[in-house]
């Protein structure tokens, strides 16, 4: 199975390296993801393997979502994720409420990070005060 993690952001900071340069680096919350669903070439027609991200209450979720996660024998979560295995991925795919951690991964191991910018609108267009009322007017 392929090591996938959800995680958050938390911020950033600076760590000094072996030759005593500080180097910028980021601090992510990756992990704990259980594993929510277990999907086969039989039943689903494709291999995959769902986990689970970031603490809920039950409140704020839909009942299918908190049913869903009740058969998988799992807290609520907020984010679920899907992960595509290969056809002839048998022997190590993970069972369902498996919880998956930064422990599959080695010092050192280079990975690739996916992000999700937040949404900000148009908010480079929408102008306001007096400073720009005439370049407000040509737009608007």
């Amino acid at each position: 199975m392929k090591h996938q993690l959800l995680g958050k952001k938390i911020g950033m900071t600076q760590v000094y390296d072996g030759e005593n340069n500080l180097v910028p680096v980021t601090v992510v919350q990756a992990g704990p993801c259980p594993v929510t669903q277990v999907k086969t070439k039989a039943t689903d027609g494709y291999n995959a393997v769902q986990i689970a991200f970031g603490a809920q209450k039950e409140s704020r979720m839909s009942a299918g979502e908190v049913g869903h996660l009740r058969k998988a024998g799992v807290a609520p979560h907020s984010h679920l994720h899907e992960i595509r295995l290969a056809d002839d991925a048998k022997g190590d795919v993970a069972k369902v409420g498996d919880v998956i951690t930064v422990e599959k991964f080695t010092a050192g191991e280079m990975v690739d990070v996916v992000g999700t910018v937040k949404g900000r609108g148009r908010s480079e267009e929408r102008r306001v005060g007096k400073e720009c009322a005439s370049m407000c007017r040509s737009r608007w």
